[in-house]
């Protein structure tokens, strides 16, 4: 079994200077920002939006990330260690960033940005931003396996992945389902975009987004094993949890009613 199996030794480290290293994970991570505004720049250039704009939310966005995804991923699995350590809250460089407190995080940046601009409404910049978030999230799972984390469980199919850093286990590679699924997520939504974006109801693409991503992610967590021991308790893991109400929020924007659109726009 284990010799049809990936055996995955790859450094995290892509450079090593004295206490200084550059990491697979912080590039990867990065890369998605830089790609995300080339496309969104194209996007702001089609709707004749100022590009200033643009750069303004790249800042909302990116802070909004960063501080819900760490928020997140303490106060979501392991509270009780953070709340009695707050300063390790602060080293975001040691790792722990959780998908579901990004997404409470750009949802409240955006939020916080829109209200300053009439021309782009909360749903019309969710509807442009998920594309390229969709892209980042792929990139961000290839940073989560060089890091060795996030790993699925055993299993015997001939692609697993040995992570020899964590054991010498056969495990499913869930970061790259992930990472794979993500990508064509993100193909999905910016070829509707590019086809269908007069006639799409705002909200739509931000909708299918949710239902793709966190449907997906729901799936996917029977193959992970559990980030937190407490979670060996629950029916579901935690993120199976956190990600139905982002499911049902989706499907509210794809079905919801054409009069709750209309007053979507004004």
């Amino acid at each position: 079994m284990i010799i049809s199996s990936i055996w995955w030794e790859v450094s995290p480290e892509i450079v090593k200077l004295g206490p200084f290293s550059l990491r697979w994970y912080g590039l990867l991570f990065a890369l998605g920002f830089v790609l995300g505004y080339i496309i969104l720049s194209k996007v702001y250039k089609k709707e004749k939006k100022p590009i200033e704009d643009l750069e303004k939310l790249s800042v909302y966005v990116i802070l909004g990330t960063v501080i819900g995804a760490r928020l997140g991923h303490c106060l979501f699995y392991d509270p009780a260690y953070y709340l009695t350590n707050p300063i390790e809250i602060l080293k975001v460089w040691q790792g722990g960033l959780a998908s579901h407190g990004a997404a409470i995080g750009i949802l409240t940046a955006l939020y916080l940005f829109s209200k300053k601009r009439k021309d782009q409404n909360l749903l019309w910049i969710l509807d442009k931003l998920v594309i390229v978030v969709a892209l980042g999230g792929a990139l961000i799972r290839l940073g989560n396996l060089f890091n060795s984390e996030i790993i699925g469980k055993a299993t015997d199919v001939p692609w697993a992945f040995v992570f020899i850093r964590v054991d010498e286990i056969p495990r499913h590679p869930t970061q790259l389902y992930e990472s794979l699924f993500y990508f064509v997520s993100f193909l999905i939504l910016y070829f509707i975009y590019q086809k269908k974006s007069v006639s799409l109801k705002p909200g739509y693409l931000f909708g299918l987004f949710l239902i793709l991503i966190f449907g997906f992610r729901f799936f996917i967590e029977f193959l992970k094993e559990n980030q937190s021991a407490f979670e060996s308790a629950l029916p579901i893991n935690m993120g199976q949890i956190l990600s139905i109400p982002f499911v049902l929020l989706g499907l509210y924007f794809i079905f919801r009613k054409k009069e709750l659109t209309a007053s979507a726009k004004k």
